[in-house]
């Protein structure tokens, strides 16, 4: 099997442990907003960064739409589900129109945040873009669960799995959800 040239692969990510760092960025919200935003101005409840290449390729349509047909993320009520991409604000929000998501997004068009996590890469050392990876964050700022994709040469195609996400999440807040007796 052919390996990728090692500046075409992601940087060191950041670790369950480490500090999220401090960013702020354009956020498009569900609602119709779009305003500079900070990543401790959600942290009023845990966030889970996703990291994705751009809207509307089927494969980050594909996550999206897992994301929002598992209703426990739906809800917002107990994490702040985030997405992070290198689309920006106006494709994000036909984005978000389109798939009918109930999550904000961030435009990290230059790859700040990105670079910040240490996800972004270069495809064949030409293209700058994010990996798949997503980042539970605690209300404190430090990171408590990581995925990250790892297709050996294009890590964007690999998808989160959104069981396990929600597995960590629910470890996080500490708490089963409700079997109302069964």
């Amino acid at each position: 099997m052919p390996r990728s040239d090692p500046k075409d692969r992601p940087s060191d990510p950041l670790d369950v442990g480490d500090p999220a760092p401090e960013f702020t960025a354009t956020l498009v919200t569900p609602e119709g907003e779009t305003r500079e935003a900070s990543l401790s101005e959600l942290l009023d409840r845990p966030v889970l960064l996703s990291f994705y290449t751009v809207d509307f390729s089927p494969d980050c349509i594909e996550e999206w739409c897992a994301f929002r047909d598992f209703d426990w993320f739906a809800s917002g009520e107990e994490v702040n589900v985030v997405g992070v991409s290198k689309s920006g604000p106006r494709l994000h929000r036909q984005f978000i129109d389109r798939l009918d998501l109930g999550f904000p997004l961030y435009a990290d068009t230059d790859l700040a945040i990105s670079e910040a996590f240490g996800v972004a890469y270069r495809t064949f050392g030409v293209f700058r873009r994010s990996r798949r990876s997503c980042f539970l964050i605690d209300e404190d700022g430090e990171i408590r669960y990581r995925w990250l994709g790892e297709h050996w040469l294009d890590p964007t195609r690999d998808t989160p799995p959104v069981a396990e996400l929600h597995e960590a999440v629910r470890a996080e807040l500490g708490d089963e959800p409700e079997t109302f007796g069964f």
